[in-house]
């Protein structure tokens, strides 16, 4: 009966074959596109740092702290974590499959906060990390100098300055690591003179933190005033140092005898690079990487193509000899999988209209299951957009070997008619 009533109403058939074709093309530009389905649960990643502790003494003051809070987090299936002696601490949350990871990343956050002041100082002060991405890395950009002129330092300190915030900011990205840190103010203590002066570590950190501070010096003829007041200023404090002279300077130590203890007499100063735990390299030219971690759900494709389109529109400015390259780009392997199956679906559509024109010896039988094709393989991207599925390996192997199944169903309802 369905099959007659669509016969004696070709029109009508005609409208719902296109407005099946045109959901189709719509669910086309939005699908997201990667190797493999979705099928790993959400994870959430908390990362602290707590800077010169051991790795002992950042599971003891850290991790602990932090995991004995992770309690009542709905979907959550299970928790690990990793203390390095670097002062990292890394913990991965994951959670059951179907759960919200932006939901996931805000419950998260809130049981962080209330043990925030559990943590040791240093800790707070650098923050505590909590993203939602996947494990593996999609994208490993490199900026390297191609004149070898630039130190690996420079090159870190520009990709921090310039590009991780603008990457950082794309959408589909879940979080990135920088190899190589910004410009820094070392100070390299000598334990030797260190112990002539009887001074500690301690003492010296205690003076940087005291003279080396930020303060508001207030306001002069503020509210209130008197009636002749005319003048309102702000007085501007002395600001953080910036300048190695400025640091070398600073007093550790007055003695009884009325002398004092510089910086300068106790450590070597100098501007250097923040961290020195990674060495860059890119064909034995220095360089700094940035590692893209995907979001949770997020199109791999579209979120490689953002940052690529980002990247080369930087490029145009970048210092002389600066350029950018791609050692590790998983989306190349993604494309290639997918246009291999794509390709195999157009040669297995046109190798099953030769066969039914061989068999049928008839344009016109030949036609309708020709027309059919495309018609329900548009049809089915748009069922797989509804449903929240994405278009991978998987699903375009099951559209090849569905192929058959629609030729067969063609030429029972052409022989019906």
């Amino acid at each position: 009966m369905l099959a007659r009533f669509f016969v004696f109403r070709p029109i009508f058939a005609w409208v719902i074959s296109l407005v099946i074709m045109i959901a189709g093309i719509v669910s086309l530009y939005v699908l997201p596109m990667e190797q493999y389905p979705d099928i790993a649960p959400p994870q959430i990643n908390i990362s602290a740092t707590y800077t010169g502790a051991s790795a002992q003494t950042v599971e003891n003051s850290v991790t602990q702290i932090i995991e004995q809070q992770l309690t009542g987090l709905d979907g959550m299936i299970y928790f690990s974590s990793s203390s390095s002696s670097s002062g990292n601490s890394r913990i991965k949350i994951t959670f059951q499959q179907g759960t919200d990871p932006d939901i996931a990343q805000v419950q998260v956050q809130n049981k962080v906060q209330q043990i925030l002041s559990r943590l040791p100082d240093d800790v707070q002060k650098q923050g505590i990390s909590v993203v939602k991405s996947q494990t593996d890395f999609l994208l490993l950009a490199s900026l390297y100098d191609d004149t070898e002129k630039a130190e690996k330092a420079d090159i870190a300190d520009y990709l921090i300055s310039n590009l991780q915030d603008s990457i950082s900011r794309l959408e589909g990205v879940g979080d990135v690591q920088v190899f190589g840190g910004q410009y820094a103010m070392r100070i390299w203590l000598d334990p030797i003179k260190l112990e002539s002066y009887n001074l500690m570590p301690s003492d010296i950190e205690s003076a940087i933190s005291a003279q080396n501070s930020q303060a508001s010096a207030g306001k002069l003829g503020g509210l209130p005033v008197i009636s002749d007041q005319q003048l309102a200023v702000t007085v501007t404090a002395r600001s953080k140092f910036k300048t190695v002279p400025e640091f070398e300077n600073i007093l550790v130590k007055n003695n009884t005898n009325g002398s004092f203890v510089k910086l300068k007499d106790v450590a070597r100063v100098e501007i250097g690079a923040q961290t020195y735990s990674n060495i860059t390299a890119l064909n034995g030219k220095p360089s700094s990487g940035i590692a893209i971690q995907l979001a949770s759900g997020a199109n791999a494709i579209r979120t490689a193509n953002s940052i690529k389109a980002l990247l080369s529109k930087y490029e145009e400015n970048l210092p002389v000899g600066y350029k950018i390259d791609y050692p590790r780009d998983t989306t190349l392997f993604i494309q290639a999988s997918i246009n291999e199956v794509v390709k195999t679906l157009f040669e297995a559509i046109l190798l099953v209209v030769f066969v039914m024109y061989i068999f049928l010896k008839s344009w016109r039988a030949t036609l309708i299951p020709a027309i059919a094709v495309p018609v329900v393989l548009l049809g089915t991207f748009g069922i797989l957009n509804i449903l929240g599925y994405s278009i991978n390996t998987l699903t375009m192997f099951g559209m090849v070997l569905s192929i058959g199944l629609l030729v067969d169903d063609a030429i029972v309802v052409l022989e019906n008619v």
